[in-house]
């Protein structure tokens, strides 16, 4: 006997939400429960539903999809969540993944690759289109640019790490210690610290040095 499981659809254009309902009938491994244009009562319709996977658009009217996401998680909900979204930006990308999206599937990719990325999540898998897999990875690969740090700021937070004092660090990069307070003082209010010791711990830590 084939499992077939239910899907949750949110998404606010009308067309698409219909074509995504029509382009589920193709496929009996997967059955459309409901489909919302706005996710105002998700955890409502959660409980309702009981769904096996949730497929969610990012730009909604009143609450975003990233937004939803956060609400379903900090309910404790572990249905797996899929974003199905025209955007690739680094910023869309990175608050759904860190909000606990499953996987991201740009819209234009829905007709050939929807299917697959569904069994790939059921199946433990995290699907991503490749431009996004690139982005997560480079972010990964340099975590400081989540804070915005530019890369003077990335050397003088290094500089302070290694035990420099503001004198030094003004010395090896040959600026005015006021510049360099004036840098440090901007590396506090990005990574939303007070003081020298929680600068370099949370830059240990995150490894950001």
């Amino acid at each position: 006997m084939n499992t077939t499981y239910a899907v949750l659809l949110y998404e606010d254009n009308d067309l698409l939400r219909e074509s995504i309902e029509t382009l589920m009938q193709i496929n009996d491994k997967f059955r459309i429960v409901a489909a919302y244009p706005n996710v105002h009562d998700i955890l409502k319709q959660l409980e309702t539903h009981h769904p096996d996977i949730i497929l969610m658009d990012i730009e909604m009217p009143g609450m975003t999809g990233i937004e939803a996401l956060k609400k379903i998680r900090h309910a404790k909900a572990t249905v797996p969540v899929v974003m199905l979204t025209v955007f690739d930006d680094n910023v869309n990308v990175l608050n759904a993944i860190y909000a606990g999206a499953t996987g991201y599937l740009l819209k234009k990719h829905i007709s050939t690759k929807l299917f697959e990325a569904m069994e790939e999540t059921l199946n433990g898998g995290a699907p991503m289109s490749p431009s996004v897999a690139r982005m997560v990875i480079s972010s990964m690969q340099k975590p400081a640019n989540a804070y915005g740090l530019t890369p003077k700021e990335e050397q003088i937070l290094r500089s302070l790490s290694n035990g420099n004092s503001y004198k030094l660090i003004a010395a090896e990069f040959q600026i005015s210690i006021d510049t360099v307070r004036t840098h440090i003082k901007k590396i506090y209010e990005k990574l939303q610290v007070h003081s020298q010791t929680e600068a370099v711990s949370k830059a240990i830590q995150e490894k950001l040095v």
